[in-house]
C-alpha cells in the first residue's frame, strides 16, 4: 500500500517538474526573442549614424525608440535624467 502512494507521489512531483520547465523555457523563449529584437533596433540605428558627435548620438537614439516602439517593446532606460537647476538660477 505505501509502495503505490510513494509511486503515485512520485509521478505527481515528476509530472509538475516537467510542467514548471516547459513554462520556464516558454518564457525563455520569449525574452530571448525581446532581447534579439531590441539589439537588431540598436544594430540599425548605429548603422544609419555611426558617428559619435552630439547630434548622431541624439539621432541614432531617435532612430533606436522609434524601432522600439514600432515593435511594441519597452524603451528602459532611454528616460534623460531630471535637469537641475544651477546655482543662482530661479526655478520654474
Amino acid at each position: 500500500m505505501y509502495c503505490n502512494l510513494w509511486l503515485a507521489l512520485m509521478l505527481i512531483a515528476t509530472a509538475l517538474l516537467l510542467s514548471r520547465g516547459a513554462v520556464a523555457d516558454q518564457t525563455w523563449k520569449t525574452n530571448n526573442a525581446i532581447w534579439d529584437q531590441r539589439d537588431k533596433c540598436t544594430r540599425q540605428a548605429q548603422q544609419q549614424f555611426p558617428d559619435y558627435t552630439p547630434e548622431s548620438n541624439a539621432k541614432r537614439e531617435k532612430a533606436r525608440l522609434t524601432c522600439l516602439r514600432t515593435s511594441n517593446l519597452p524603451a528602459e532606460g532611454s528616460a534623460q535624467p531630471p535637469q537641475t537647476a544651477m546655482p543662482g538660477t530661479p526655478q520654474q
